[in-house]
């Protein structure tokens, strides 16, 4: 029987890694125009560190992590998200000590899902996370930042929507006001949704199932439990965004799926992505240093998926074909051939990309491999112009022009000044 990769969790194959590679360039360099500082965590961690953040009866904990115990008997999971490690990391080496930080984050993170398009059980994540401010200009900075991005792409802008969850005591007032209003629909509500009743009552403002919308349509909006500063920061933020520049709308049933969120939340949501649409979504959780055992931190921050954006930029062309060589050194007969990798050396340390001709194989072959390789030149290099000192330059994407020999010594010169 063959081995296989296991279900959902993908190889990343060199005819597709370029554009992975492409797009982390290109949040490399916005995350450092913005000062945020890279931070690297484990991918293992012990469960409680994820129980404690993201909440036992959320879906994630209870549904999709993968979980067991490893030789001592400690249970120990693989991350299903970042966040919750940066914080355990930032507490244990204090970093949050008097200090304020902006860190991000990239990676592989893993869930026990259903898989489907740009969702995978395996996935890859990046995220920013803000520490240590607590108005409304971080958050408005954060969510610029990733309105950033789209430009930087050049994608179509997914639509920005807000929602505040308030604080601690609101939400309870606001969850008792709920499940007061959805107790009489139980028996027309999804599955899910009564199963969740008794619990974790808020994520059924998340169902997916129309019936189940159709009830919510009614219920009281978290947006009139919010308290005064609440309500102002929230509202000063919407006036920083139109400020910016950045339209959105602000959507009352929008929850999230972890449970240490509060106040601000937001999603982007690309139509491109069908069912699954969202591509972008963070938010305030100022309070899961403190279910980790520290101090309170205000915190704020956001994250996204590296296959769902992939599949956009595919969707619209922008994504890049595998990189090509820029040379293609041919060589034939064994003092040639030594003489070829020097030259070989020489051009890749002057930054060219070089394919040398490695086994046997005619001329005739290897000019047909030079071609089938994407290499704009060749270098050829055989008995004859060994004995002159001389490397022959054939254009392989331009007939117009004649192949034509210099000295060994111009070779790098030459092609540096024929690919500017």
């Amino acid at each position: 029987m063959s081995v296989k990769s296991i279900k959902g969790m993908n190889d990343l194959l060199p005819e597709t890694i370029h554009s992975w590679q492409a797009l982390e360039a290109v949040f490399r360099d916005l995350f450092r125009v913005y000062d945020y500082r890279e931070i690297r965590t484990p991918l293992v961690e012990s469960t409680a560190l994820f129980s404690r953040s993201i909440g036992e009866l959320s879906d994630i904990v209870s549904k999709e992590m993968y979980t067991f115990e490893d030789r001592n008997g400690e249970s120990i999971t693989l991350r299903p998200e970042g966040t919750a490690s940066v914080v355990r990391a930032g507490l244990q080496h204090g970093l949050f000590h008097n200090q304020q930080r902006r860190i991000w984050y990239q990676g592989p993170m893993f869930r026990y899902e259903r898989p489907q398009k740009g969702r995978f059980r395996q996935f890859h994540q990046v995220g920013i996370e803000a520490y240590g401010w607590r108005g409304a200009d971080i958050e408005a900075e954060a969510i610029c930042l990733s309105n950033d991005l789209w430009t930087r792409l050049g994608i179509k802008q997914p639509t920005l929507e807000l929602n505040s969850l308030g604080s601690a005591a609101g939400r309870s007032s606001y969850l008792q006001a709920l499940k007061e209003f959805l107790e009489p629909h139980k028996e027309e509500l999804d599955k899910d949704s009564q199963n969740r009743l008794d619990g974790n009552v808020l994520r059924i403002l998340d169902s997916k199932v129309a019936a189940t919308q159709d009830i919510l349509d009614s219920a009281p909006s978290i947006l009139e439990f919010l308290n005064e500063d609440e309500l102002t920061q929230f509202e000063e933020l919407q006036n920083l965004l139109k400020a910016l520049g950045i339209p959105y709308t602000v959507n009352e049933r929008m929850v999230r799926g972890l449970d240490y969120y509060n106040n601000t939340v937001f999603e982007w949501v690309h139509s491109d992505l069908g069912a699954q649409s969202t591509v972008c979504a963070g938010g305030r959780y100022d309070h899961l240093s403190e279910q980790l055992g520290g101090k309170l931190v205000p915190a704020f921050g956001f994250a996204l998926g590296l296959e769902r954006l992939l599949d956009i930029i595919e969707a619209t062309g922008q994504s890049s074909g595998s990189p090509v060589p820029h040379i293609y050194f041919i060589s034939e007969g064994s003092a040639a051939r030594t003489q070829a990798f020097v030259l070989a050396g020489a051009l890749r340390n002057a930054g060219h990309s070089v394919q040398m001709h490695c086994g046997e194989g005619a001329f005739k072959n290897q000019i047909k491999r030079a071609d089938k390789s994407g290499a704009t030149h060749a270098v050829i290099l055989g008995d004859d112009e060994l004995n002159e000192g001389k490397v022959t330059i054939k254009l392989l994407r331009d007939n117009s022009r004649p192949q034509h020999r210099i000295n060994m010594e111009q070779l790098v010169s030459s092609v540096t000044q024929l690919l500017d």
